[in-house]
């Protein structure tokens, strides 16, 4: 039966930064789009936008908050108002804004690598301080929360914790203990939560993602809740996003951080996003299967045909964590297989020390790209222990 994900679409003829960073014979599968078009309802709702013609200053779709208030609910069991909900262009604007807005210069901010690089980057635009608390790693490559290292963390100055929840790039899924965890601690030292949980609809069987702030009423009270359509539906680049901030006072500060320089959503991004929410669901469950189907073609290949590398599987995401320390490249893996096997990965420093010998590969691709991607990785690593290494294209 044909499978619309199979598709393969060419994207190098668009602006997509994926596609067009490095040449024509590069297979890409680094940053975190996936290569699917997007549902049709999205597609469909942007072209009668479109056709309308005229596209001014925006208000929120009167219907949006609607949907939002009601998807949380049905998902997770999660009651907000509508009143909670901040728009926002994107989860990375929003934790940046959390870190404006939570304490004061010299103030820590506390993260968890290894973490999907821009959380790195925003403590020090906000002239805060970057804590890290690094998450432990077990021989079998999964990830876990050190829970006494993590409340050593929030002392002294510390008075924001940055959560990655699925967590970008290791894959984890946390559970509710963990959760309640490190919650109880942000309680115990005065810590407001800024949770990112762009990836939150993209889990694999078994899996339940638990929003942190519908634990309790008081971790509600200290959380900013950051969510958006962008991963899920792959509309990314159309910028639409929330934050959940459901007590007043935090949700003031919050606002306030714009500052003049955080603006609105624009007119497609408001209606992809509402379109995703609204009709994208049927497409979403026939997503997430072939996500996992790609998930664990991977982890098999990796396995069978990768000497040194390790995978662990992931829980959710549509990335996979890559452990090269033992496959001997005596380098940078993202530079090697780059040059090797013409295959572009994120490579594990842009995800801070801890990731240091890991590549991130992205599997929202379609399968016959993604085992070719997967073939010349092997290929390169068989030719490393084999004889004399390529030279760099001129």
């Amino acid at each position: 039966m044909p499978c619309e994900f199979d598709d393969y679409i060419e994207r190098r003829c668009t602006e997509s930064a994926k596609w067009r960073t490095y040449g024509d014979d590069v297979l890409p599968l680094w940053v975190a789009d996936m290569d699917f078009r997007s549902p049709q309802p999205v597609i469909d709702a942007l072209r009668e936008r479109l056709d309308h013609g005229v596209f001014g200053y925006p208000t929120v779709p009167a219907e949006f908050p609607e949907v939002i208030v009601e998807r949380l609910d049905r998902r997770y069991g999660w009651r907000v108002s509508e009143e909670d909900i901040v728009f926002i262009p994107g989860c990375i604007t929003g934790f940046n804004m959390a870190c404006h807005a939570i304490g004061s210069r010299g103030d820590g901010v506390l993260m968890q690598p290894p973490v999907y690089g821009p959380f790195l980057s925003a403590p020090a635009n906000a002239n805060r301080r970057r804590v890290e608390a690094e998450l432990t790693r077990g021989r079998d490559g999964r990830y876990t929360v050190d829970t006494d290292l993590f409340e050593r963390s929030l002392g002294g100055r510390t008075r924001l914790f940055v959560l990655c929840n699925p967590h970008n790039p290791v894959g984890r899924v946390f559970s509710r203990e963990e959760l309640t965890a490190m919650a109880e601690a942000c309680l115990r030292h005065d810590v407001v939560i800024c949770s990112d949980e762009i990836h939150c609809e993209l889990l694999f069987s078994g899996q339940r993602h638990i929003p942190i702030a519908s634990l309790a009423p008081e971790i509600a009270a200290r959380t900013i809740t950051l969510m958006s359509p962008s991963k899920t539906f792959n509309i990314a680049g159309l910028k639409c996003a929330v934050a959940i901030v459901q007590n007043p006072e935090l949700r003031k500060q919050f606002q306030a951080a714009r500052q003049g320089l955080v603006p609105g959503i624009n007119v497609m991004g408001y209606v992809a996003a509402l379109a995703a929410y609204r009709d994208g669901q049927p497409w979403l469950d026939a997503l997430l299967p072939y996500l996992e189907e790609n998930r664990d073609e991977a982890a098999r290949f990796v396995g069978a045909e990768l000497p040194g590398v390790q995978m662990a599987t992931p829980e959710g995401t549509y990335l996979a964590w890559l452990d090269c320390r033992q496959a001997e490249l005596g380098e940078n893996p993202g530079s090697f297989f780059l040059r090797e096997a013409r295959v572009a990965l994120n490579d594990g420093l842009d995800f801070g020390q801890a990731g240091e010998g890991f590549v991130r590969l992205n599997f929202g691709c379609c399968r016959s790209l993604l085992q070719e991607a997967l073939r010349r990785m092997a290929e390169a690593l068989a030719h490393r222990r084999s004889g004399p290494r390529r030279q760099d294209p001129a």
